[in-house]
């Protein structure tokens, strides 16, 4: 790692050791913020450790609720990272999750497809993948709805520390060659773990990068 990576890595540390906190939940899109500040949003299937890795990527236990119930967020949450913001960070929906009543599942990849295709503040989603379960068909179907609205992504790998790290390999070489395949994935994957830490500074620095 070079001074200038040192640098950037400190810079986001910095940034969000600063105030976080809690903006609003929006249950459809005329309740969203007005468009006026940078937008990171997080998606992922029900389950993969958006919320956990939220909370640790803003060393704050309790700013995303956490749940061992598939599905329990059910509207866009909206954190403002800095005071005033300098940019916000969305905790999506969960996609995915086949026990949830039909009508919700509907309500859900609405809302999901109409905010990632038509925010302008939007600067990048970031696509959660559980480690443990690579790249899944409806995982898929979201990166292929991102590339024909040109939403840029990048792929994050959730709980590494649940795998052994030659089968992390593995999952990773797969990974990038999926999102090669796909022409407004970002090129480089993030590796991570709430539970120890790991990727979660570059993770940082990736989402400074996108706002900056």
């Amino acid at each position: 790692m070079d001074i200038d990576d040192n640098d950037r890595l400190e810079q986001a540390r910095k940034v969000f050791s600063g105030p976080v906190a809690f903006l609003k939940s929006a249950p459809a899109l005329q309740f969203l913020p007005d468009p006026d500040v940078a937008e990171v949003a997080f998606a992922g299937r029900s389950n993969v450790g958006k919320s956990s890795l939220l909370n640790k990527l803003t060393n704050r236990n309790g700013l995303a609720r956490t749940s061992v119930t598939p599905g329990r967020t059910q509207e866009l949450n909206y954190f403002d990272v800095g005071e005033p913001p300098i940019f916000r960070l969305v905790d999506m929906p969960g996609y995915g999750y086949a026990k949830a009543p039909k009508d919700v599942v509907r309500k859900w990849k609405y809302l999901i497809n109409d905010y990632l295709r038509g925010r302008v503040v939007l600067k990048r989603t970031l696509v959660l993948i559980d480690s443990r379960h690579g790249i899944k068909p409806v995982d898929v179907e979201l990166m292929e709805m991102l590339d024909k609205a040109a939403v840029s992504y990048q792929i994050v790998l959730t709980k590494a520390d649940k795998i052994k790290p030659t089968a992390l390999a593995v999952v990773l070489e797969e990974t990038r060659a999926i999102a090669r395949t796909h022409v407004a994935a970002y090129p480089e994957i993030l590796t991570t773990s709430s539970e120890t830490g790991d990727g979660i500074a570059e993770l940082r620095a990736a989402v400074m990068d996108a706002v900056g």
